[in-house]
């Protein structure tokens, strides 16, 4: 923890900051090992580049040796007032982008020559960059992953419901020892499939010939998985292959693409060539993958905009698709890690294309 602390102080230093609001839990826990879920209340853990921090809590939390400066407070004591005690008016105020503007707004109100800044990455691009206990971690939840698909690929069969197999792929989880989901899991029958975040459904029952797309994700340990795979019930028709075998090669030209230096709109670039050079551009028009680690969606994206360059250690999805309208879709997901000389994939489950049920 105190290295990830030491990391951070770093960016903020490179940022001209010298004090940082640290309010969502996910990084608290991230630097300090401790995790509460506040819910409408004040909490934050205030960074200071002298090393003097300042963890604000309220009573109603249970949390001990947190190893700083600890200022604690009831529901009806003047928590903002306890707080501008802690910070310095002369200096500009960091504030990272989930601290609720009716804590921001009252303590600027309280502190009208106070200058804050947008202070988030200086954190985020230290999450972004995994130490080798969070790869461990993620790799973990990533074998769940690969082995609750496996079983799921089994367990499908024509006449159940999307629901149904959402809530096997749920319980599967629990029996591996994953503490829950890292998303609610998605799965699509036919036409639904178009639909890149269709909601499985009760009444959507799966027929021979069509597809089933599955994207799913665990907790393990605090971390998240994801992947898609899409599978055909009984047969595969000869456009769905057509469609299929694109889909796997854009992720396939996108993978070998990855390495530490590598930016992330040239790898989004190597996998929509494929796609757009086979005429289905507009039928994919987001970006191709997201950082992931405490939570599933984390800041960074592989997308055409982000002409930021990989690290080692960062861990992202590779997720091209391609969705027609009315008649099914196809996305093939894996997670990746860059590695100091290239890549490595964290899930390990065949995917090419495979007829189930």
């Amino acid at each position: 923890m105190s290295t990830r602390l030491e990391r951070v102080i770093e960016k903020m230093k490179a940022a001209g900051l010298t004090q940082l609001i640290v309010s969502d839990p996910m990084s608290i826990r991230y630097l300090t090992g401790i995790w509460t879920d506040p819910y409408e209340r004040l909490y934050a853990l205030l960074v200071r580049t002298d090393g003097k921090h300042v963890f604000f809590l309220n009573h109603l939390f249970y949390v001990s040796n947190t190893g700083v400066e600890e200022v604690w407070f009831s529901d009806m004591d003047d928590q903002i007032g306890l707080m501008a005690e802690k910070i310095d008016e002369s200096q500009v105020l960091g504030i990272d982008k989930v601290w609720p503007a009716r804590f921001l707004i009252p303590l600027m109100e309280r502190m009208p020559g106070l200058k804050v800044v947008l202070g988030s990455d200086c954190v985020d691009d230290c999450r972004a960059v995994k130490d080798a206990e969070e790869i461990a971690i993620m790799k973990k939840a990533s074998e769940i992953n690969d082995l609750v698909i496996q079983k799921a690929a089994e367990f499908v069969k024509p006449g159940m419901t999307e629901k149904q197999v959402a809530e096997f792929i749920d319980a599967e989880y629990l029996k591996a020892g994953a503490s829950g989901n890292s998303f609610p899991t998605i799965v699509s029958f036919g036409a639904n499939a178009a639909d890149q975040h269709h909601e499985p459904s009760d009444t959507a029952v799966l027929h021979e010939g069509e597809c089933v797309l599955i994207d799913m994700g665990c907790v393990w340990k605090g971390y998240c998985s994801d992947m898609t795979r899409t599978f055909y019930c009984k047969s595969q028709s000869e456009e769905e292959k057509v469609i299929y075998d694109l889909v796997y090669e854009a992720q396939e030209n996108a993978i070998a693409a990855i390495k530490p230096g590598a930016r992330f709109c040239d790898i989004d670039a190597e996998a929509r060539k494929v796609i757009n050079g086979a005429g289905y551009g507009e039928y994919w028009k987001i970006r191709l993958g997201h950082f992931i680690g405490q939570t599933d969606h984390e800041k960074g994206d592989v997308s055409p905009t982000n002409s930021a360059t990989a690290e080692p250690g960062m861990i992202f999805s590779i997720e091209p698709g391609i969705y027609l309208p009315g008649k099914y879709g196809v996305r093939i997901e894996d997670l990746v890690l860059v590695t100091e000389d290239g890549y490595e994939l964290l899930n390990h489950v065949d995917k090419h294309a495979r007829v189930i049920g």
